[in-house]
C-alpha cells in the first residue's frame, strides 16, 4: 500500500514554514562551528588539520566500504527485477527531457570539482603517489590518470543514484515528503516524524551545508586565480570572500527565478559552455594524443577496478602518521557522501517518469564517461606537456593548485580567450552548485515542501557562502577537506541503513504492483 503523505512542516520557526527542530539545531551546528573558527584565528589550521588527519586514517576504510556497498547496489537495482519500476507510477511522464536531465545532474553533481581538479589532480599524483615509482615517468603518467579516474569514476556517481534512487521513489510512488527521513519510513514507521526524522534531517543538512561550503571553496580560489592571471586582481582571502558575497547574490537571483526557468536553464549554458572549451582544448592541444590516452585510460581504470577499489593503503602506511590516501581518496569519498544529499534529493526532484533501469544507468555511466573524457582532454594535455619537458605546470601547480588550469591554457594559442571562459564557466558551476543546493537545503528543513518562501530561500542560500567564506579564512584548503571529512562520515553510516530500508520497501511494492496483478 502506498504510505499516506504527511507533513513534517507544521511547526514554525520564527515564522518561517520550516520543521523547528531541524531547522535551530542545523542552524546552531553550523552557527558553533563558524564562531568557535572566527574566536580560535589562525590556530585553527593546525587543529583543522590534526582533526582531519585522525579521523581520515581511523575511519578511511569504512569510507571505501561504504562506497563500494552503494555501488554494488546501484548496479544490482538496474540489472534487478526492480528495474522495471517507473518513479511516479506506470503512467509519469519526465518533467525535463533527457538533454535537460543530464545538464542538471552535471552541473549539480561535478561543475566546480572537473574544473578545479582536472589539471591539478594529475600533475599532482604524476609527481608523488604510492601506487607507482615515479622516477618511471612512463608509468607515473598512467598510474597518475587511473587515481583520477578512481576519484570521479562510478564510486562517485553510485553514490548519487543510490540516494536520488531512493529519494524519488519514496517521493513519487510511495507519496511521502522528499526528505531523507522518508527513505527510512519502512524501518520507523511515522516515528520519522519526531526526533528520529529530525535527526535523520539534521544529518543531511549539515553534511549538504559542508560539503557545498567544500565546493565553493575550492571554486572561489580558482575564480580568484583565474581574475589575477587575467587582470591582476588580488589574490587574497579579502578578494575570495568579495567574491563569495557577489557569487552567491547570483546564485540567489537563479533560485528566486525557480528551477525550470533558474538552474535548468543555467546548467544547459553550462554545458555549452564546458563543451567549448572542451572542443577548443582538443582542438589546439595534443590531439592524437589526447584520444590515445582516453582510450588507454579507462583500459586501465577498468583491469586495475577491483584492486584500486578497495585498496587501503594498510602496507604501505604502516609507519606514517599521515597517510598519502587519507588526503586525497578517503578526502574524496567523504567529500562525495556530504554531497550525496544535495544532489541526490536534486537528482530525485528532476526524475520523475524514468524508470529504475533508466535512472541507474542514466546516472552511473553517461556522467563518469563525460568525466574521464574531460579529464583525458586537461588532464592528459597537461601531463603531455611533463612529458615533453615542461614543468611549468607542475611548478604552478605546487605554488598554487587553482592556477593549474590556466597555466595548462597558456601553454596553448588564444591562452587569454580561453582563460576567460574557464572563469565564466566557474562562475556559472559555482552558481548553479550554490542555488540547487539552497534548494535542497530549504527542502529538507521544511519538511519536503517545494513552495517555501523566498526569504527563506535567500537565507540558506547566504548561509553556505558565510560557511565557505569562515572556512577559507580559518584554515583554507585543509578546513575543507576536513569539514567534509567530519560530515561525511555520520551520513555513511546512514547510507547502508538507508539501503536496507529501500531495498525492503522495493521489494514490498514490487509485490504490490506486479505480482499481484499476474
Amino acid at each position: 500500500m502506498e504510505q499516506k503523505y504527511k507533513r513534517s512542516d507544521k511547526r514554525t520557526f520564527l515564522g518561517i514554514k520550516a520543521n523547528g527542530p531541524v531547522f535551530i539545531i542545523s542552524l546552531l551546528i553550523i552557527a558553533t562551528l563558524v564562531i568557535t573558527t572566527l574566536w580560535v584565528g589562525k590556530p585553527m589550521e593546525k587543529y583543522f588539520s590534526q582533526i582531519q588527519t585522525t579521523v581520515a586514517n581511523n575511519t578511511g576504510w569504512f569510507f571505501i566500504l561504504v562506497v563500494n556497498v552503494l555501488l554494488l547496489f546501484a548496479i544490482y537495482m538496474g540489472f534487478s527485477k526492480f528495474g522495471k519500476i517507473r518513479l511516479g507510477g506506470k503512467d509519469a511522464k519526465p518533467e525535463f527531457s533527457t538533454k535537460g536531465w543530464y545538464s542538471m545532474l552535471f552541473s549539480a553533481g561535478m561543475g566546480i570539482g572537473l574544473l578545479f581538479w582536472s589539471v591539478a589532480e594529475p600533475i599532482l599524483h604524476f609527481a608523488s603517489n604510492p601506487l607507482t615509482d615515479n622516477a618511471d615517468k612512463i608509468e607515473a603518467a598512467k598510474s597518475a590518470m587511473r587515481i583520477t579516474f578512481l576519484h570521479y569514476g562510478v564510486h562517485v556517481w553510485g553514490t548519487y543514484a543510490i540516494v536520488g534512487l531512493a529519494l524519488a521513489f519514496f517521493t513519487f510512488n510511495r507519496k511521502l515528503p522528499l526528505t531523507i527521513r522518508s527513505v527510512f519510513h519502512p524501518l520507523f514507521g511515522d516515528k520519522i516524524y519526531g526526533p528520529i526524522g529530525d535527526a535523520i534531517d539534521i544529518v543531511s543538512v549539515i553534511a549538504t551545508i559542508f560539503g557545498l561550503a567544500t565546493t565553493l571553496g575550492f571554486g572561489v580560489q580558482q575564480v580568484n586565480a583565474g581574475l589575477n592571471y587575467l587582470f591582476g586582481i588580488e589574490a587574497s582571502i579579502n578578494t575570495q570572500i568579495i567574491l563569495i558575497i557577489l557569487i552567491t547574490a547570483m546564485a540567489t537571483l537563479s533560485l528566486v527565478l525557480g528551477l525550470d526557468k533558474g538552474v535548468r536553464r543555467l546548467s544547459e549554458w553550462n554545458m555549452r559552455l564546458a563543451l567549448g572549451l572542451l572542443i577548443f582544448m582538443i582542438i589546439v592541444g595534443p590531439t592524437v594524443f589526447v584520444f590515445k590516452s582516453f582510450v588507454q585510460n579507462v583500459g586501465n581504470y577498468i583491469s586495475d577496478f577491483f584492486e584500486l577499489s578497495f585498496w587501503t593503503e594498510t602496507y604501505q602506511g604502516v609507519k606514517e602518521e599521515k597517510q598519502w590516501q587519507s588526503s586525497w581518496t578517503v578526502f574524496y569519498w567523504a567529500w562525495w557522501i556530504a554531497w550525496s544529499p544535495f544532489v541526490g534529493l536534486f537528482i530525485a526532484r528532476i526524475s520523475k517518469g524514468r524508470t529504475i533501469k533508466e535512472f541507474i544507468f542514466g546516472v552511473l555511466f553517461v556522467p563518469t564517461i563525460l568525466s574521464f573524457f574531460w579529464m583525458s582532454v586537461f588532464g592528459g594535455s597537461a601531463l603531455y606537456q611533463e612529458l615533453m619537458g615542461n614543468h611549468l605546470i607542475t611548478e604552478a601547480v605546487n605554488e598554487n593548485v587553482a592556477t593549474a588550469i590556466y597555466k595548462l591554457l597558456e601553454q596553448y594559442p588564444f591562452a587569454y580567450l580561453s582563460s576567460l571562459l574557464a572563469v565564466v564557466l566557474v562562475i556559472s558551476f559555482f552558481i548553479t552548485s550554490s542555488d540547487s543546493g539552497s534548494m535542497v537545503v530549504d527542502t529538507l528543513t521544511s519538511g519536503g515542501r517545494h513552495d517555501a518562501p523566498i526569504g527563506q530561500k535567500v537565507f540558506w542560500a547566504s548561509m553556505e557562502g558565510v560557511v565557505a567564506a569562515i572556512l577559507i579564512v580559518g584554515g583554507g584548503l585543509t578546513a575543507l577537506q576536513t569539514a567534509s571529512i567530519l560530515t561525511g562520515l555520520p551520513f555513511a553510516i546512514l547510507l547502508l541503513v538507508l539501503c536496507f530500508s529501500f531495498y525492503k520497501s522495493l521489494n514490498s511494492y514490487y509485490d504490490e504492483h506486479f505480482l499481484r496483478k499476474k
